[in-house]
């Protein structure tokens, strides 16, 4: 059955910097991104991405973090909040970790985004602040990875997103396959 959280914030970069600053909305395009995001277009556009083969189709059109996330750094000793880690939309109510590949999120009135899969943690995340990238990170009891910073999606219908926007969460049909890094 779907239920509802929101957005909390919105964040956008034109440019290759680790953290995006906070915008009062973001524009998403069908198939593209964020308009004016450094990360928008049909093609990777992440550097690392772009390294490996720069016609890669952009699976990471949009970077998702749960507050509950910052919080929980937050009371680490960590100095983060929305933006900071570059995602795009931040969000609360929902374990976005937790969410199947697949998952339809319908934020405000139009926007419709596919989730892909998760944020892998880079080093920037050190660089940022030491030790960052370790507490995005852990493991399960079979000794598993665990990523915690956040998913990714691409973007299957265009809108303006907002603080305080809904967001409608829609699981796919089962079986559920859970999310893994892009």
């Amino acid at each position: 059955m779907p239920f509802e959280t929101k957005v909390i914030a919105t964040c956008l970069s034109g440019e290759h910097n680790f953290s995006k600053p906070v915008v009062g909305h973001i524009e998403l395009v069908a198939g593209q991104g964020i308009r004016g995001d450094a990360h928008c277009g049909v093609t990777v556009k992440h550097r690392s991405r772009v390294a490996k083969g720069p016609s890669q189709p952009n699976l990471r059109q949009v970077h998702l973090i749960h507050s509950e996330l910052h919080a929980q750094l937050v009371a680490a000793g960590f100095k983060v909040g929305p933006g900071v880690m570059g995602e795009n939309i931040t969000t609360t109510g929902i374990d976005l970790l937790a969410l199947p590949v697949g998952t339809i999120l319908r934020l405000g009135s139009n926007a419709v985004i596919w989730i892909t899969g998760l944020r892998n943690p880079c080093k920037q995340l050190d660089d940022y602040q030491d030790g960052l990238m370790k507490a995005v990170l852990g493991r399960d009891a079979a000794h598993n990875l665990i990523r915690k910073s956040g998913v990714m999606a691409i973007i299957l219908e265009g809108g303006i997103v907002r603080a305080g926007d809904q967001i409608l969460v829609e699981l796919p049909p089962l079986p559920h396959a859970p999310l893994d890094k892009v």
